[in-house]
């Protein structure tokens, strides 16, 4: 999110203009956004004792998504590793829908 000079120029010198545009500021000079890491594995085993509350999916680097274990292409390729599944998905990863069995 950018919290530049755009919208200086579409405000005035009014005391509510200059009010707003510094809560508009402080909005966003104190927002902090904190991301949960992706941390692979090279083993599912280690990744299941990562996250033991959690699914254990593929994570394709190359291509941004994720398999689950059902599916055709889990565990497969030189570009990937075994993350949990809720920080593939707060890592923005999607899910792929090929090979769903």
């Amino acid at each position: 999110m950018s919290c530049g000079g755009v919208f200086w120029s579409s405000f005035g010198t009014s005391p509510g203009a200059v009010a707003l545009a510094a809560a508009i500021l402080f909005g966003c000079s104190g927002a902090e956004v904190s991301a949960t890491p992706l941390t692979p594995f090279r083993y599912e085993a280690q990744a299941q004792r990562h996250c033991p509350h959690d699914r254990v999916v593929w994570l394709d680097f190359s291509k941004g998504v994720y398999y689950g274990k059902g599916q055709k292409r889990y565990a497969q390729g030189f570009d990937g590793s075994f993350v949990c599944l809720s920080e593939a998905r707060d890592s923005l990863h999607r899910r792929s829908l090929l090979g769903l069995r």
